[in-house]
């Protein structure tokens, strides 16, 4: 696990939560959770919020999110079975990209066993070009700000 840094942000740093149930097969041969689940985590926290949000409609938007950049720094071990909590919050909202940021949180922790980066770049779905964030959207993300 890596040292703690001094941008740290507990709980009521994030504006959006999705609770999150480890599975059996998420552990891996050390007993916590191998560190690609987490990735996966992130994923799915953004783009819950998207879909929840009616930003994206993974079978019909024209405009998609595409992953240009992810890190994760680990703080304590997660295993199954328990359930994480998922924070979001949006730390940049440019011309055609978002930077968002989580934490993952043992249930009733306040403190992150993780927390990391996740930018999405939005683009046309067909010409993959970059295209501007619509106000909707805009409006959306700045609530998490």
């Amino acid at each position: 696990m890596s040292k703690t840094p001094k941008n740290l942000l507990g709980k009521n740093g994030y504006k959006y939560f999705l609770d999150i149930q480890t599975r059996w097969n998420d552990n891996d041969m050390y007993g916590h959770i191998n560190n690609a689940v987490y990735y996966m985590w992130f994923d799915t926290l953004v783009n819950n919020f998207l879909i929840e949000n009616g930003l994206v409609d993974p079978q019909a938007s024209e405009t998609i999110g595409l992953v240009v950049d992810t890190r994760c720094q680990y703080f304590a071990p997660l295993s199954y079975p328990e359930t994480v909590t998922a924070g979001l919050r949006a730390a940049k909202i440019g011309t055609s990209s978002v930077r968002y940021e989580i934490g993952l949180f043992k249930k009733e922790e306040t403190e992150p066993c993780a927390q990391g980066h996740f930018v999405h770049v939005y683009v046309d779905e067909k010409t993959r070009k970059s295209k501007p964030i619509s106000a909707n959207m805009r409006t959306k993300l700045e609530a998490l700000l």
